[in-house]
């Protein structure tokens, strides 16, 4: 009995000493299991000498240990309680906002300024009541050149530098290739989009091995030369501002008869001459014309009954001058210097 006492005791000692040693509320919990344990606790094995007291002295025993359990479960009630309190202070403390400091600088994500202006092409033809039809990267020979009038000996294929894959297929030098497909499936009237990717071995200032082109087509009964000025009209004016005018020049594609170039007066100096438009007051900006009758006719179309007209618009190019800038390579080295000070 003195030997169960004076573990009692020891017991009672262990856990003063202990819980001045915890330091947070996990801990409490780990050391009240040591002794409150139901199956291992060091008080609970306490009942389990019950057995090897005799009986006038069990009721005294189990008093003591009882007193000793309840006191052990005040003890670490008090110390977690202490311990979750300094646990909420010292979060508070890293959670709380000075409201007095200046906010932090958050950078919104834009789009690419092709992607910018690509959209912005698409919504102006989309509200003139035209289709978008994307086409394959990859293409055979057929349709990039010989249904669009460029036979093999042609000299119009001296023009595009092309990535062949094989002596049938290629990268795409340009999204006509679209009309043919849609012309083959479709019958007039036709107004469609073609946007994506194109390439080309060319690599300068102003040009890269792979940009960005938007070919349109219109196909339909009585369509002029006419049809097609006006629908620029509305295109550069919506692109760059009111007042913005369009002229045609003559030019020639194999797919278009007649082909011309269609300039915009320069938006910089309203005509008047500088150093956008090199002092004469105008700026190329896109290759047009009225789709070439043997184009049609490659795709069964009556050339007798419907006319067409064709554009291509190289995108990376109304990006830099919408945006000012003088070398395409400041659109592809993804320098946030110069991509976040552009947003439409």
């Amino acid at each position: 009995m003195q030997e169960l006492s004076e573990m009692i005791a020891k017991i009672r000692q262990e856990i003063k000493s202990g819980v001045e040693q915890l330091g947070d509320s996990r801990a409490v919990y780990e050391f009240k299991k040591t002794f409150l344990d139901s199956k291992a606790g060091k008080i609970s094995q306490l009942m389990k000498e019950m057995k090897n007291i005799p009986a006038e002295g069990r009721a005294d025993f189990g008093k003591a240990v009882n007193e000793l359990k309840v006191w052990a479960n005040s003890c670490f009630d008090e110390i977690d309680t202490r311990m979750k309190e300094k646990e909420a202070k010292l979060r508070y403390e890293s959670e709380k906002i000075d409201i007095t400091m200046p906010a932090q600088k958050r950078i919104t994500g834009k789009l690419h300024p092709v992607t910018q202006v690509r959209n912005q092409l698409i919504d102006i033809f989309a509200s003139m009541g035209f289709e978008v039809f994307e086409g394959s990267e990859i293409e055979t020979d057929f349709y990039n050149f010989t249904a669009l009038n460029t036979p093999q000996d042609h000299p119009a294929r001296d023009m595009q530098d092309t990535f062949y894959l094989s002596p049938e297929f290629l990268l795409r030098t340009q999204t006509s290739a679209g009309q043919i497909h849609v012309m083959e499936k479709k019958q007039p009237p036709i107004k469609i989009l073609s946007p994506g990717k194109v390439f080309r071995s060319d690599d300068d200032a102003t040009h890269s091995p792979m940009f960005t082109q938007m070919e349109g087509l219109v196909v339909d009964k009585g369509i002029s030369l006419s049809d097609l000025k006006g629908m620029l009209e509305v295109l550069v004016q919506r692109i760059f501002g009111e007042g913005t005018t369009t002229r045609l020049r003559p030019s020639y594609f194999p797919f278009t008869e007649p082909s011309v170039e269609v300039d915009v007066s320069c938006f910089e100096c309203k005509g008047k001459g500088c150093k956008l438009c090199k002092g004469t007051g105008w700026i190329e900006v896109l290759g047009a014309g009225v789709v070439n009758k043997k184009v049609l006719e490659n795709c069964n179309i009556d050339s007798e009954v419907y006319r067409g007209f064709a554009f291509g618009i190289g995108i990376e190019r109304l990006a830099m001058l919408k945006y000012g800038m003088n070398n395409i390579k400041l659109l592809y080295e993804s320098d946030l210097r110069v991509l976040e000070q552009i947003d439409d």
